[in-house]
């Protein structure tokens, strides 16, 4: 038996991998097109592994995606690939139209061709899960209650909307084609190998490079936070026991303003890496520019994937941002390798045009 995993470079799709491999002997064919943020060192403890087969494909590339089927015979395709940035979906959101819609419905193309060349258990057994966000549903208002499975649709940038788009071609191909498919919706996710453009990570490297730590506009936006090697686990719990047709939504129970998760990351990093003044690291906080239809709170009711696959998250908020504040402490070759050349230029300009307030 084999697994796909599409996106497998990136930062939650690596992570995916890793633990993968942790838990089982099956075989990953891992595909990622490694743009900007995939990363094959995520990957460098599995050079020898045989049980990792690294493909560089693009899942838009239906002849070759349908290539990679016909050949391992997979019995589960994981699909992580996605441009997932809020802020360079404003910037250029045809990659993310190209990436998560076109990518999204050539990728599920492929696969619904293979499965209807399988028989038997081989076919009944089959699963596409498809890995998407909590952005799909919109912004919430301070006392709203949180997003469900069953919440309105209400996409408000050009990365929630490919994803909203992507999310209702994976249920088309249930209903149209009987295509065996599975959905789940994250929150925030942060941890090892975040690359060092999305907030958590970005702070990191900035605090320990003496930099500025943006903050948009007054920082009261709330976001959820999960662990990634907890939403790892969720859907290894949603391949083994998920309903054929269903979303789940996976959340870390951690709703926090922007600006609290930075001065708690500050406080974490003033105990491990103490600044040689002696000062705090929140004394680098800068607030910027808001961006162009920031949404203001997101939050996940997970009750149903605990209710019904009994999963819950190991980490807290406090737990789970100290594995990570470690891990990017002790992995600064990483950081170095990914915080260079074109990445710097996509900092620089996104960020100069905020007016210090």
């Amino acid at each position: 038996m084999t697994i796909v995993v599409t996106g497998g470079a990136g930062f939650i799709g690596s992570n995916f991998v890793l633990e993968w491999l942790q838990h089982s002997d099956e075989p990953v064919i891992n595909i990622d097109k490694l743009t900007y943020a995939g990363n094959l060192a995520n990957l460098v403890s599995l050079e020898n592994d045989s049980r990792h087969i690294f493909i560089r494909s693009d899942i838009a590339d239906r002849s070759r995606i349908s290539a990679v089927l016909a050949e391992h015979k997979p019995r589960l395709v994981l699909n992580f690939a996605a441009e997932s940035h809020v802020d360079r979906s404003i910037h250029g959101p045809e990659e993310f139209i190209e990436t998560n819609v076109v990518g999204t419905f050539r990728l599920l193309e492929a696969t619904r061709a293979y499965w209807n060349t399988l028989e038997g258990t081989e076919k009944s057994g089959f699963r596409f899960l498809h890995v998407s966000t909590d952005e799909v549903y919109g912004s919430l208002n301070q006392h709203d209650a949180p997003f469900s499975e069953t919440s309105r649709y209400e996409p408000n940038s050009p990365y929630s909307a490919s994803k909203a788009s992507s999310d209702h071609l994976v249920r088309a191909y249930h209903h149209t084609y009987g295509l065996p498919v599975l959905t789940t919706n994250c929150s925030n996710n942060y941890g090892p190998y975040h690359f060092p453009e999305k907030l958590i990570p970005l702070c990191i490297h900035n605090a320990l490079a003496g930099k500025p730590l943006p903050v948009y506009g007054d920082g009261q936006q709330v976001r959820d936070w999960l662990y990634v090697k907890d939403h790892c686990s969720a859907i290894r719990r949603v391949v083994d026991g998920g309903a054929v047709g269903e979303t789940y939504n996976i959340g870390g129970w951690n709703e926090m303003a922007n600006l609290d998760l930075v001065r708690a990351l500050c406080s974490v990093l003033d105990e491990l890496s103490p600044r040689v003044d002696g000062l705090s690291y929140a004394e680098q906080i800068t607030f910027v520019k808001d961006r162009p239809g920031h949404d203001r709170r997101y939050a996940i009711d997970a009750s149903k994937i605990e209710r019904e696959l009994g999963w819950r998250p190991a980490e807290t908020f406090e737990t789970g941002l100290r594995k990570t504040v470690e891990w990017f402490l002790d992995n600064q070759a990483w950081v170095e390798g990914v915080t260079s050349g074109a990445y710097l230029t996509w900092v620089e300009t996104q960020y100069q045009d905020g007016a210090v307030r």
